[in-house]
């Protein structure tokens, strides 16, 4: 289906008073054309792709935690592993990715093949995922020194400085069974920090803009569903079926994905800009392209301003995110009673899904997401001073997942709605390079001040209320520049 035009301005939309009376609606978007049939059509496929996606978005983080929790590991670690690391392939990879997918063309179109790529990928580390307890029973006691694989290791390795502490690490259980994770997780996180932007830029090419805030609040709408079931239904009995739960959840995500991404097709795109014949070359190219990325993203004030918006928006919902499970934990809140309130954070934000997305597209996602933040900002207040007990973790926390459901329903097309048209992939990802080194960063910090306060998990409230405000600032500068820039109705991206 279709991408932009060279104009960031340029997506064709037609509007109900240019049909002639008698004639079936259309929507245009670039080269594609959609009848009400061909509307619907699409739409179901993009449904059916992101009840996958969100199965896989629902689930796998939060069992993840769950088995890193298990594992008795290190708030640091945790917040490492959860946050951080995929905040350093954000910085890498989604650069690269985004600019690639902007301006690929072949046979499949522009985003399809990246999106076929990474789909098997992020199966892969799921089923991984899913058998690292397997894998890490197997494997112990193969450092011993009189184990076919342990004897030579314990030669090679027994008369150095630093090898002793490596073999007593290799043999122990929490060490490998960590290290097992953290090398499918790797695989995991790379597909989904690849894809991320990519299937964001399919939307903006293949769904009319009209559209794009009732289409997102669907897709939050099925995220919830997605949610709802895992946590109500299936959460409580992961500590028994971890391996089984996770593998069927890698297979169906793999499968369907997969499926949907054959069947969307991509229309026509304009040429790329040309490529330099003297820059052809592999490190004369990369260099050129991170220099015109990094002028083109991060030179212009407005789009500064956006970015910090977004990122202290997004992170303020990360430390309560991080650390909810070992909260309730510290509070004696069973994981069967959390998967309940998280269902019924779901329902709560799934009744208002709709409605919100209708109101996106009537008054703007800016204006919505401002009021959203509002209310985090006063919700981390109150966790902040009265989250002491089981009882008023389980009201700030439910009150946090509605607040921030709120926020990520209203904010899902805000960029489509100030990036640029025809380099909205690129935009996207530097929203999130913009995010990395803080995103890398806040999770180990709000951990080791959990940690060496004697387990306050209070302070991951703190944490969230501090981001909001700054997020709230940062919100207020950049709708004084949108209204310059023509405001809800006329809005030029600069």
């Amino acid at each position: 289906m279709s991408a932009p035009l060279p104009s960031s301005q340029s997506v064709e939309r037609v509007a109900e008073t240019a049909t002639p009376p008698g004639t079936p609606k259309v929507w245009k978007v670039g080269t594609l054309t959609y009848t009400g049939s061909g509307i619907t059509a699409l739409l179901l496929l993009l449904v059916w792709g992101d009840f996958a996606l969100a199965l896989r978005d629902r689930s796998v983080v939060e069992m993840a935690k769950w088995y890193l929790n298990s594992l008795d590991v290190p708030s640091w670690l945790f917040g490492l592993l959860i946050t951080s690391f995929p905040g350093a392939v954000a910085l890498f990879l989604g650069p690269i990715i985004s600019m690639k997918s902007d301006r690929h063309r072949g046979k499949w179109g522009r985003r399809i093949p990246f999106l076929l790529v990474t789909t098997p990928i992020a199966a892969f580390g799921m089923i991984g995922i899913a058998l690292t307890p397997i894998i890490t029973k197997a494997l112990q006691g193969f450092s011993q020194p009189d184990s076919f694989i342990g004897a030579p290791l314990h030669a090679l390795l027994g008369g150095t400085s630093w090898g002793p502490g490596l073999l007593a690490s290799l043999e122990n259980p929490m060490f490998m069974s960590v290290l097992c994770f953290a090398g499918f997780w790797a695989c995991f996180e790379f597909s989904i920090i690849a894809g991320l932007s990519v299937f964001g830029g399919l939307i903006n090419d293949v769904v009319p803009q009209a559209m794009l805030g009732r289409v997102y609040a669907l897709f939050r709408a099925i995220s919830l569903i997605d949610g709802m079931i895992f946590s109500y239904y299936i959460f409580g009995k992961v500590p028994e079926h971890f391996t089984l739960i996770m593998l069927i959840i890698g297979v169906f995500y793999g499968v369907a994905f997969t499926w949907v991404c054959f069947k969307v097709k991509e229309g026509s795109y304009p040429p790329p800009p040309p490529v330099d014949p003297a820059k052809k070359s592999w490190t004369k190219g990369f260099w050129a392209g991170a220099t015109t990325y990094y002028r083109e993203c991060f030179s212009h004030p407005y789009y500064l301003r956006v970015f910090l918006m977004i990122m202290a928006a997004t992170l303020s919902f990360m430390p309560i995110n991080t650390f909810a499970q070992p909260y309730a934990k510290s509070l004696a809140v069973s994981m069967d009673t959390f998967g309940k309130y998280l269902a019924l954070t779901f329902m709560i934000s799934m009744g208002l899904a709709l409605p919100l997305g209708w109101l996106v597209d009537k008054v703007h996602p800016l204006r919505v997401m401002i009021g959203a933040m509002v209310g985090y900002l006063l919700v981390t207040l109150w966790g902040t001073l009265y989250a002491n007990d089981a009882s008023s973790f389980i009201t700030a926390w439910v009150l946090h997942g509605v607040l921030s459901g709120c926020y990520f329903t209203s904010a899902a097309s805000i960029g489509q709605r100030l990036y640029p048209k025809d380099r909205f992939s690129q935009f996207a990802s530097a929203a999130l390079l913009f995010a990395a080194p803080l995103q890398m960063a806040l999770a180990p910090i709000v951990g080791t001040i959990i940690d060496s306060t004697g387990k306050v998990y209070r302070y991951a409230f703190t944490a969230g209320m501090i981001l909001a405000c700054v997020a709230l600032l940062s919100a207020w500068s950049v709708y004084g520049r949108f209204k310059q820039l023509g405001g809800p109705k006329n809005y030029v991206a600069p």
